[in-house]
């Protein structure tokens, strides 16, 4: 038996409301046409009659009339009978599929683990639950827009009605088992707290916050952030690129958009990988793999930039890369030392 949905449960009371409407109507114009009546007083006694009141200052003279009326009894009071039952049967289903709802969302946060935490959907957050989504990535959404929030739900997003900045949401969305947080809520000053409140509940948390205002990133990072993006800047960068350069812009604009199949990588190198000792132009990375390694960042924070054949792969690398999704998993393979 499918799932009542609270699509199904509104469609249930309109269809119950319409057939007493409808019923209201056959009687009143039934009566106003058998009896003589003035249309209020026929509705006056089609009440009368549906709700089985009685008749008391009017009734029916004719012999049609009482036929009519017997009709109107058997049909109409029934049907009212049926659409009280169906309201508040449909009301209480309502509030059981909420609780119901409600409870296995709970149970499915519960055994959040390693997952990203995203606090607000603006403009924003919108986008960036649709990358999680693209990637598989596990991840729960903080919002306080009971709309937004319940287009979530119904998407099978994990998703909490409530404020970001108060710690009990954190605890609830699991902050201290997350991997990382996004505060994208619209107010800088209410991503300050959500910042200071996360990096406290959790030391080694990755946080990215969102900056409306440029000299909020500073507060930001001193906050706990770990990186903060503010998309006007970005913007007004793009656009200049864009302007000034536009093969460069265009190239990054296909790449984003997945028009050419490549994508951004980072790889961390495992203790257990074959990578490890070898120097770069011994792997496969790039023969075998086609994959463009841009970058290596060492343990110690260091920078190699466009390394050259005879760097040396160490163990805790971190291999930034560009290739084709399935070069990409290979790449994370090799790196973890999965044959």
């Amino acid at each position: 038996m499918p799932p009542r949905t609270p699509a199904r449960i509104s469609f249930r009371i309109r269809y119950a409301l319409l057939a007493l409407l409808a019923a209201i109507i056959f009687g009143t114009i039934g009566f106003h046409f058998i009896e003589r009546w003035p249309l209020a007083d026929s509705l006056y006694v089609t009440v009368q009659t549906l709700t089985t009141v009685g008749y008391g200052d009017q009734t029916p003279r004719s012999g049609v009339g009482r036929m009519f009326a017997v009709a109107v009894m058997l049909i109409g009071a029934g049907g009212v009978a049926l659409a009280i039952s169906t309201i508040v049967q449909s009301g209480v289903q309502s509030e059981l599929v909420a609780t119901f709802g409600q409870r296995r969302r709970s149970r499915r946060m519960s055994k959040l683990s390693n997952h990203f935490i995203i606090c607000g959907s603006g403009r924003v957050g919108s986008h960036l639950v649709r990358d999680l989504l693209r990637t598989n990535e596990s991840f729960v959404v903080i919002e306080q827009n009971q709309q937004r929030a319940a287009e979530f739900a119904q998407r099978g997003i994990n998703v909490l009605v409530s404020d970001a900045t108060l710690d009990e949401t954190l605890r609830e969305a699991r902050v201290e088992h997350a991997r990382g947080l996004a505060a994208c809520l619209p107010d800088d000053a209410d991503n300050v707290y959500v910042v200071l409140t996360a990096r406290d509940l959790n030391p080694n948390l990755r946080i990215v916050a969102r900056a409306a205002e440029e000299q909020a990133e500073a507060k930001l990072l001193r906050a706990g952030a770990n990186h903060v993006v503010a998309p006007t800047i970005i913007g007004g960068h793009r656009m200049a690129v864009a302007l000034t350069k536009p093969a460069i812009s265009e190239f990054m604009d296909s790449i984003t958009a997945d028009e050419l199949g490549l994508a951004f990588e980072q790889v961390e190198v495992d203790a257990a990988s074959g990578l490890v000792g070898q120097e770069l132009r011994a792997t496969s990375i790039r023969s075998e793999l086609d994959v463009v390694i841009i970058s290596i960042r060492r343990q110690n924070g260091e920078m190699l930039f466009n390394p050259a054949g005879d760097a040396a792969i160490e163990n805790g690398d971190i291999l930034i890369a560009i290739g084709r999704a399935d070069s990409l998993m290979k790449l994370n393979g090799l790196a973890r030392g999965i044959k």
